[in-house]
């Protein structure tokens, strides 16, 4: 069923709609080590935009030079949907998150402060009184600025429902049109979410004006069971990330609730307007351009979440579908070409195998993901879908380095020493250097750092196979600590050892971001 028109052909009634209010640059890029690029977010934003998502999240403004500028440059690029900067309550924070999004067809201001007495007591120090006149005062300033002021109550899962009102009503009378009642630390279930809901707009005289918003964390794994309550509780707008992406457990998954709604139909009578069939394209986007790999068992858009191993399984699919799939591959965006890819492969076909898997890439980089194509081809007997996705993903996440890996050769083996001969493109200047190490790996990285002297510390090395067989890519994770931020990416090659270089190179690239973007902050 299109998740847009019911059963009998009808469109569902406005008062079924949910809006789809994404925040996977913002809050997502608040999970540890996730930060995007200016470059990686506004390609989210662009694809999160052609979606069909009603409101973007494009970030916190008052929180750097480099949120501002997204956030700025977001809006007068979004061409449908809502673009929202988060501002606390506080007047330079508003004023801030005004100025930046003042050029979006659509702006909003979303303001929020804490309202559960463990966070009035430890985290402000203030009075319930004083939070009711800070909302008053910070709603109003907000709505000076944008028509559209959404307010948040953050902890309203555990501040008491009859104070929780009294902010609500105050919120909505100095001019908010949404009202977010996140379950911030995932502490809710289901049952007690959905009644928070009911209560308050029962409860609250004015509740009428003003739209009503989950936004639940997954701490207990319950975010999106909390969001599909909240819905059935009246809320309209459904706060959510890409993958799940998010602080701690992270937040309610886009994905889940959207494909939720349209599966379960029968009994969660809602719809939004998001083209499920760009969910796993999302999904792979948002993946490379913040080096969080997605769990092969994911919901949804996981490697796993279509594949069947045990025979009584493949029995059923292979006599019909349905007795093992509750929705199809297509709906989400995956296809089921057999279509393979090898050395004898065309650039058209090359196009259309990566069209199925969710890219659509301009000329220069399809041209380069091909030569990376074939020259995995002429290594590798047999190119998997997962392999193109390494590569690809590897393509988008290098487009915009500072640093690039232009050669590399490896002295290894029981004789010893292990040494690296590296050269490597540091913004246009090629630079060479042999290094020792203890192993191959620890000379690469030797070379690397002699080359690109840095204080970074190696968190985490990982490394682990893309497809089966020995002649596999290798996908290496790396995770580098600098100056109080750590930043985590991957690289991936058949060649473990360039996969690793690749790896390190792009974790530095992105702790120079990093850099870059509080230099300007200080700047400004």
């Amino acid at each position: 069923m299109n998740d847009s028109v019911q059963a009998n052909g009808a469109k569902p009634a406005d008062k079924d709609r949910v809006l789809i209010f994404d925040t996977t640059l913002r809050d997502g890029e608040q999970c540890p080590g996730a930060t995007m690029t200016f470059e990686a977010k506004l390609e989210v934003a662009h694809l999160l935009d052609t979606m069909g998502v009603d409101i973007i999240e494009a970030g916190f403004p008052i929180a750097s030079e480099g949120d501002f500028e997204a956030v700025s440059e977001i809006a007068k690029r979004t061409k449908r949907a809502r673009v929202a900067g988060l501002a606390r309550a506080i007047e330079r924070d508003i004023a801030r998150a005004g100025e930046a999004v003042r050029h979006a067809v659509l702006p909003r201001i979303h303001t929020f402060v804490s309202t559960s007495p463990i966070h009035l007591e430890h985290q402000m120090n203030k009075s319930a009184e004083d939070v009711l006149e800070i909302i008053a005062r910070t709603v109003t300033q907000a709505r000076n600025l944008v028509d559209d002021v959404e307010w948040s109550a953050m902890d309203a899962t555990r501040t008491p429902i009859d104070y929780l009102c009294r902010c609500v009503e105050a919120a909505i009378k100095a001019g908010a049109t949404t009202i977010n009642l996140p379950d911030t630390v995932g502490y809710a279930i289901p049952s007690e979410y959905a009644a928070m809901f009911a209560t308050v707009r029962d409860r609250v005289p004015n509740a009428d004006k003003a739209i009503f918003s989950v936004h639940c964390h997954d701490d207990l794994g319950l975010a999106v069971a909390n969001t599909l309550a909240g819905i059935g509780a009246g809320a309209r707008q459904v706060e959510c990330t890409i993958n799940g992406l998010g602080e701690r457990a992270g937040n309610a998954a886009l994905e889940e609730v959207v494909m939720a709604l349209k599966t379960r139909a029968d009994k969660l009578p809602y719809y939004s307007n998001v083209d499920s069939t760009m969910l796993t394209r999302a999904s792979k986007l948002v993946s490379a351009v913040s080096s969080f790999p997605v769990q092969y068992n994911k919901a949804i858009i996981g490697r796993n979440a279509f594949a069947h191993e045990s025979g009584i399984h493949q029995d059923g699919i292979l006599k019909n579908a349905q007795t093992y799939e509750i929705m199809t591959p297509e709906s989400v965006g995956v296809s089921k070409s057999s279509l393979v890819m090898g050395k004898h492969s065309g650039r058209h076909a090359f196009r259309e195998k990566l069209r199925e898997l969710g890219y659509e890439l301009g000329e220069n980089a399809l041209q380069d993901a091909f030569t990376r194509f074939k020259n995995l081809a002429d290594r590798k007997k047999t190119v998997y879908d997962e392999d193109l996705i390494a590569l690809v993903d590897d393509e988008l996440v290098s487009a915009h380095e500072r640093i690039k890996l232009v050669s590399l050769a490896v002295m290894a083996g029981t004789g010893g020493p292990q040494s690296a001969a590296l050269t490597l493109d540091v913004e246009g200047t090629q630079k060479t250097f042999q290094a020792t190490g203890n192993g191959p790996v620890d000379a690469i990285f030797n070379a690397i750092r002699a080359l690109v002297p840095h204080e970074a510390v190696l968190e985490l090395y990982q490394v682990h196979a893309v497809t089966q067989g020995t002649d596999a890519q290798a996908e290496v994770t790396v995770k580098l600590a600098e100056g109080g931020r750590s930043v985590t990416a991957r690289g991936a090659d058949p060649d473990t050892l360039v996969a690793s270089a690749r790896a390190y190179i792009a974790a530095l690239n992105k702790l120079a971001a990093l850099h870059r973007r509080s230099q300007e902050s200080k700047a400004g």
